[in-house]
């Protein structure tokens, strides 16, 4: 007897859920919808309506990299970007292992039960040597990829900064014109995508396991002055008292840091994704933290200054991705590499004559 064929989550695409978990009427929309070639007048119109699969294939294009989806991408953001600007943005991080996808299936499903609609913008770390990504985040969030209220994105981080996809900003505003009111945006918890993904959320949950080590590492290290919280996951059966005592680690340790602009002290919280202890205490400590920056003027503040470094980002990026293009460098800068290569010429002095030649 041949054994039975299992299809794998991994073959998913977009952000529809493995078909063992999806209706068969919703089956047989997603199936109509995927056999038709939309413009982007229509995915617009559909994304608005909170259709999912409509902004699944919005975010494709914002993270395309040929021109015709560019240009469809750009007319899609323009369109939703006065239906955005709509929700609270927290960005969450930390060590591989700690837990974040757990936690964030717990969260996720808490908001949803208190009548939220939540986007999880999970960037995946792509290889340096083959460039590949396993985009595992919706096999391990098994629960709140099947709810009706839920987005989860998968995202390749290529080679952009610190392993942060480099639309992620753009797929922000399109989730929030679809109507998600939390977006979740977690990052690789490598490198430097902490302090990017930073600068494009509300606020930023640092989580941390106790007995680990790095109570002391996590002390010295700047990103603890970005948190606006910590929050140690895993604290259940055993592990309960090593979490108490590396909370008062923790509390101590902030009270180092000068004060922040928003007059927000951070908070350090205890939890147990895996059993739902401690998600309600989180969430209730964000709103408070919501409610107090808006009242005080930082919370627009901060994100007029966020809009104003996406500006600078997007000009450089243009910058380094129109010089690379140009066809006079392309020669240059192979010619140039050569004599690297020969030891006839030095880095600096190369690439100061390449930028003569702009």
């Amino acid at each position: 007897m041949s054994k039975p064929q299992h299809k794998s989550a991994l073959s998913e695409s977009g952000s529809n859920p493995a078909s063992s978990n999806v209706s068969a009427e919703s089956a047989k929309r997603i199936r109509s919808f995927r056999k038709n070639k939309f413009s982007e007048e229509e995915l617009l119109k559909d994304l608005l309506k909170g259709n999912k699969t409509a902004l699944g294939r919005s975010i494709t294009l914002i993270e395309s990299n040929q021109k015709k989806n560019q240009k469809q991408a750009e007319y899609i953001v323009e369109g939703a970007l006065p239906y955005a600007h709509k929700s609270i943005r927290i960005g969450i991080t930390g060590v591989p292992g700690v837990g974040k996808s757990t936690f964030i299936e717990s969260f996720g499903s808490y908001l949803i039960e208190k009548g939220k609609k939540v986007a999880v913008l999970a960037v995946d770390p792509s290889s340096s040597v083959s460039h590949g990504s396993i985009l595992g985040d919706k096999t391990r969030m098994e629960k709140l990829v099947t709810m009706e209220d839920a987005f989860i994105r998968p995202s390749p981080s290529g080679d952009s900064l610190g392993g942060v996809a480099r639309k992620t900003r753009e797929s922000i505003l399109l989730c929030e014109a679809a109507g998600f009111d939390v977006i979740l945006i977690e990052t690789v918890g490598v490198g430097q995508s902490e302090t990017t993904v930073h600068s494009m959320t509300d606020f930023f949950l640092l989580l941390k396991l106790a007995g680990a080590g790095d109570e002391l590492q996590g002390i010295k290290r700047g990103i603890v002055e970005m948190a606006d919280a910590i929050v140690i996951n895993k604290a259940d059966g055993d592990n309960q008292k090593p979490a108490r005592d590396a909370k008062l680690e923790f509390r101590r340790a902030l009270q180092l840091y000068p004060p922040k602009e928003s007059d927000w002290k951070p908070e350090v919280k205890l939890c147990s994704a895996l059993y739902n202890e401690g998600i309600s205490e989180v969430w209730e400590m964000i709103e408070l933290f919501h409610s107090k920056t808006k009242e005080n003027g930082h919370f627009q503040k901060n994100r007029l200054e966020q809009n104003k470094f996406w500006l600078y980002q997007t000009v450089n990026d243009y910058l380094k991705s129109r010089f690379y293009e140009e066809p006079t460098i392309k020669a240059a800068l192979k010619e140039q590499l050569s004599l690297i290569e020969e030891n006839k010429t030095t880095a600096f002095a190369a690439a100061k004559y390449l930028l003569s030649l702009a």
